[in-house]
């Protein structure tokens, strides 16, 4: 059984952000796996325990993401493929994504629900459609019985329980796995496990960014006595527009 898990290099969830311009100020950001990401390989790597099965790492991006890479090597991943390019929008990602796939004939293909830096939540509904694959998402319990899959999703006022048969894409979210961080032992092993680099598919851009800015601050909050309900109606009527 093959499994390929993308993840994607986001910054830590702590981080200040900072725009130049229409890209984000990298100076001083320290960069992790995508927290969904990480269930998902958490899950692979328990697949992997209970089925034996192989575990390949994708990642779209740049040499900077390498840390990250080995990051994922290190809990247990047993190789990883980078697609050297910058990741500019779900469409281009999944494309890579597929161009890999393709060439290979993995089980599954799992990744987070959504990355943490854009939270589109598009890519495995993109890469289930262009490998014409079964895609469920947000996939909360992922249980292998042969040939075909049992999940739990989350939907609209609870949950959704399906079967499904191989090969799919799920996209994922907790509880599906407790996060895993790697000990000194895969630190060492990840050094030594293959990091394949390889260059992108050729695809048209779809979507340019023009710029980004920051939300609006917070204003400042207004006490009202509890006796002048008239100044309350009025300001929520008059100010904030909610009446």
């Amino acid at each position: 059984m093959k499994i390929l898990v993308c993840i994607s290099h986001v910054p830590d969830t702590t981080t200040k952000i900072k725009f130049d311009g229409n890209k984000l100020d990298e100076n001083g950001v320290q960069f992790i796996i995508g927290p969904y990401d990480d269930y998902a390989l958490a899950r692979a790597v328990e697949i992997q325990g209970e089925k034996g099965a192989t575990v390949t790492v994708l990642n779209v991006g740049t040499a900077s993401t390498e840390p990250t890479i080995r990051k994922a090597l290190a809990i247990g991943a047993d190789d990883a493929i980078r697609v050297d390019a910058e990741p500019t929008d779900a469409m281009f990602v999944a494309q890579q994504i597929v161009a890999v796939a393709k060439a290979e004939n993995y089980d599954m293909i799992l990744m987070g629900r959504e990355s943490s830096d854009f939270n589109g939540g598009l890519v495995h509904g993109l890469v289930g459609e262009m490998m014409g694959w079964p895609s469920i998402a947000p996939c909360m319990k992922l249980e292998l019985n042969g040939d075909s899959a049992t999940m739990a999703r989350e939907i609209e006022g609870g949950k959704e329980y399906l079967e499904v048969g191989l090969p799919f894409v799920a996209g994922v979210q907790e509880p599906i796995a407790e996060w895993k961080i790697p000990n000194m032992r895969g630190i060492m092993m990840a050094r030594k496990k293959p990091l394949k680099v390889i260059p992108p598919v050729e695809v048209e851009g779809v979507t340019e960014y023009q710029s980004f800015t920051l939300p609006e601050g917070k204003s400042e909050c207004k006490i009202i006595d509890p006796d002048n309900i008239g100044e309350l109606v009025n300001l929520l009527k008059n100010e904030a527009k909610v009446l």
